[in-house]
């Protein structure tokens, strides 16, 4: 469990705190959440997200329920560590479209004495760990993880199911192009997918859980 911590000015090193999730799971909400915590603390805050992303607003990180912080949004990871001298807090919003130096990044921001909050999805959309999160999550003090509700079986969601035909790994999208579902609709999903577009011969015989 996370328990939030505040910024000790005798201490001389930060930390980091990665908030991961699926999509729809609240990862935004709780990193706006912190971040404005502290800003109403009256620390020093910067808020960054990359530049690719501007589904909802070019410099504002929005959540899904709306509610936003104004953020800057750079082209690389190297762009933070140049923008962020003086802070007391830095966040950061979907760190996995960002490249490996993300992770140097973070934790050179620590080692400076900055509190690093870090959001983003831990898994792509084929189930695979996403980009430079896993090194992200290892290297933290704090990882919190999110989930969504499975928009088929009601249950606890942790895969970010792509609806869109598109093979990308590196896709925008919303509500139309995915979905967040449970590992038991998530695996029956690529199934029915593998199906479509490889259909068996008559002398294969399809996984029999995908008629559960």
């Amino acid at each position: 469990m996370f328990l939030e911590n505040t910024v000790n000015h005798k201490e001389q090193f930060g930390w980091i705190e990665v908030i991961c999730g699926s999509m729809f799971s609240g990862k935004t909400e709780e990193l706006i959440r912190r971040l404005k915590r502290a800003k109403f603390a009256k620390q020093k805050v910067e808020i960054f997200k990359p530049a690719i992303d501007k589904r909802y607003h070019e410099e504002m990180v929005v959540s899904h329920d709306s509610n936003e912080i104004r953020s800057t949004p750079v082209p690389s990871a190297s762009n933070i560590r140049l923008l962020a001298d003086g802070c007391d807090v830095v966040g950061i919003d979907e760190a996995q479209f960002f490249d490996d130096e993300i992770v140097t990044v973070c934790n050179d921001l620590a080692n400076r004495g900055i509190r690093v909050i870090v959001a983003g999805l831990d898994m792509d959309f084929k189930g695979n760990p996403f980009g430079p999160m896993p090194n992200l999550m290892a290297t933290a003090e704090y990882v919190t993880k999110v989930h969504a509700v499975c928009t088929r079986t009601g249950n606890l969601a942790q895969f970010s199911y792509r609806k869109a035909v598109n093979d990308d790994l590196v896709f925008l999208g919303e509500t139309e192009e995915y979905e967040p579902l449970s590992r038991a609709a998530y695996y029956k999903a690529m199934l029915k997918e593998r199906v479509k577009y490889y259909p068996v011969n008559d002398a294969e015989t399809v996984d029999p859980k995908l008629n559960d």
